[in-house]
């Protein structure tokens, strides 16, 4: 079982993330979220060492962010993951940024990737270890329930489609 609290990765709110409103900027929750995902994928053996073992990379090909609360200069963010589904070539994921003194949930992030083979640039089936490996993490995450925030989409309603050439 891993741990859900990504506690080797823990970050602040720099100077440098905010914006004109005195809060951090949106850019740099997915920022954020990407160096947490970093210690997440190493956990699970999708970092580096899935790109030195089969030369394959993991591209993110959709994300949906959520904005519960604002986090300032100086916040301290400590964050947690969940896999949510893992296919022969995919695998969605969550993330929540939490204030790390307050206990807050600040921001969410929904990520859908790919496993990519770098040598072709396209998609490729996870190597088989790896695949059985992503499959108990996300039946152990499953287990201990989702956040109601996953699967989420823009709270709109649809609007008509355009056509693109």
């Amino acid at each position: 079982m891993i741990d859900p609290w990504l506690g080797d990765y823990r970050d602040h709110v720099r100077p440098e993330w905010i914006d004109y409103n005195g809060h951090m900027n949106v850019a740099y929750y997915v920022l954020a979220f990407d160096r947490a995902t970093d210690v997440l994928f190493d956990r699970l053996g999708l970092g580096h060492a899935h790109r030195q073992a089969a030369n394959h990379g993991f591209f993110v090909v959709e994300a949906h962010v959520t904005y519960g609360r604002e986090v300032l200069e100086g916040d301290p963010l400590r964050f947690r993951s969940w896999l949510v589904e893992v296919g022969e070539r995919k695998l969605r994921y969550f993330l929540e940024m939490v204030h790390a003194e307050k206990g807050y949930l600040a921001a969410t992030i929904e990520f859908l990737g790919l496993n990519i083979d770098l040598g072709s640039r396209r998609s490729a089936p996870f190597p088989a270890a790896l695949r059985q490996r992503l499959q108990a993490a996300v039946a152990n995450d499953v287990s201990r329930g989702l956040p109601a925030e996953v699967g989420r989409s823009v709270g709109q309603p649809r609007v008509a489609r355009v056509e693109r050439s």
